[in-house]
């Protein structure tokens, strides 16, 4: 019995060494991945699905507003995006262009939606527009993934002009959401290069 007991310590100590080492070596192939100086390639998402998903999720936002009767107010009129797509306009720019138009857009439409998000006190809605700004987030890294390039604002913002305009209630800021994912975004999505 005893003559057993050293050779049960052996194994269970080899067998805790070699899951010790798995699991550091698990952990040091997550922080290879995660090392700030050299990111992993993004694999480029390029199914459409994705950006129907968003839109539908939008929607949802929209029609959550349209329910809401009372805690759910813009406490200021709020600069989005222009949603009008004019064809001849839109396909005479190059991808620079179109890319910094449709980022410059999803920046307004986080400003817009993260004001609203602070004076929204109906939960329900809450949670929609929580969805709304995670997308857009996540709308972001899918534009990275197809190697369309971040355009930061000017310091002071997005000035107003013929690309932007002004809305005053919450579900005018919904329905901007919902039109510039299906008109701006998806024609940007639609034509990326490394897609084709």
């Amino acid at each position: 019995m005893f003559a057993e007991a050293p050779l049960c310590v052996c194994v269970c100590v080899c067998v805790c060494v070699c899951v010790c080492v798995g699991l550091f070596t698990l952990l040091l192939m997550l922080l290879e991945w995660t090392r700030p100086g050299l990111p992993s390639p993004l694999r480029p998402i390029c199914d459409l699905r994705v950006l129907k998903h968003f839109i539908e999720e939008a929607r949802d936002a929209q029609a959550a507003m349209l329910t809401c009767k009372e805690g759910c107010g813009l406490p200021e009129p709020v600069t989005v995006p222009q949603t009008k797509v004019d064809f001849s306009i839109w396909e005479r720019k190059n991808a620079l262009e179109q890319a910094q138009e449709v980022q410059s857009g999803l920046w307004l439409l986080n400003q817009a939606i993260g004001s609203l998000r602070a004076s929204v006190t109906n939960t329900a809605l809450q949670s929609h527009i929580d969805n709304s700004l995670i997308n857009i987030f996540r709308i972001g890294k899918v534009l990275h993934s197809l190697n369309i390039q971040e355009c930061n604002p000017p310091a002071g913002g997005v000035s107003g002009g013929e690309e932007t305009w002004r809305v005053s209630s919450a579900s005018e800021l919904l329905q901007v959401h919902v039109n510039f994912l299906r008109g701006k975004l998806q024609l940007l999505l639609s034509n990326a290069p490394i897609c084709h």
